[in-house]
């Protein structure tokens, strides 16, 4: 494991609910470095403007978010061995999991300042620590120099399961048609959008988990990781 204390960065990207945050937390505690949710950034973002437009409103223009975006300061906070989403010093990490916010990410994340300033403060929390990060662009984007990169996918069935039996799991009221409808939604934003899209870096290793356990994954993981750096 002596190669793996290399590691400064590390990144994790690929589709929606394909488990890429369990992946990387379970790898942050094998590794013993921090892990850093890029996704839970732009969903208190998106939860925030929920809390002053109605985001369904195509009248709504991006500059009016934008103006928005000097208000809202994000951090984390490690209670218990769990990582919560500190948004303007408030714990929001219940609320930005609703499916409501799910709904809306995909359109807020599409916006370049919204961007801008995220990558900023994903940058600065690399710089005194050795993280882990998961999104969509952190090794295309915000680490493309990130030492080991990993692209995370699985079929979309298989993520709108593990995302309806989660939201329920949380007492949640799900439906799955709309989980599946919604997955197939980001899945095309995400990979469509201008700024910052969805893609497997060139120097990326794919892991499709359709068929895996998180005990298969994080085993195989860990061993592409080592391999790597070797």
């Amino acid at each position: 494991m002596n190669s793996l204390k290399k590691i400064r960065v590390l990144a994790v990207d690929g589709h929606s609910s394909c488990g890429k945050s369990t992946m990387a937390k379970q790898i942050a505690k094998a590794l013993s470095i921090l892990y850093v949710d890029s996704g839970a950034m732009y969903r208190a973002v998106t939860w925030f403007f929920m809390q002053h437009f109605d985001l369904s409103d195509t009248k709504l223009s991006d500059a009016e978010l934008i103006q928005l975006l000097p208000q809202i300061s994000i951090d984390f906070e490690r209670k218990n061995d769990k990582i919560y989403t500190i948004l303007n010093g408030v714990n929001v990490e219940s609320e930005i999991r609703q499916m409501a916010v799910s709904e809306k990410v995909s359109r807020v994340s599409a916006i370049p300042e919204v961007r801008k300033k995220l990558v900023k403060i994903q940058r600065d929390l690399a710089k005194d620590q050795r993280i882990i990060m998961d999104g969509r662009d952190i090794g295309t984007v915000v680490f493309p120099n990130a030492d080991v990169k990993l692209f995370l996918t699985a079929d979309a069935n298989t993520r709108a399961r593990r995302r309806y039996l989660e939201l329920k799991s949380k007492g949640q009221n799900a439906d799955f048609d709309i989980v599946h409808k919604n997955i197939i939604t980001r899945d095309k934003m995400d990979s469509s959008r201008k700024a910052s899209p969805l893609k497997q870096a060139d120097d990326a290793i794919l892991i499709n988990n359709s068929n895996m356990t998180q005990a298969e994954q994080l085993e195989l993981a860990l061993n592409l990781i080592k391999e790597k750096l070797q």
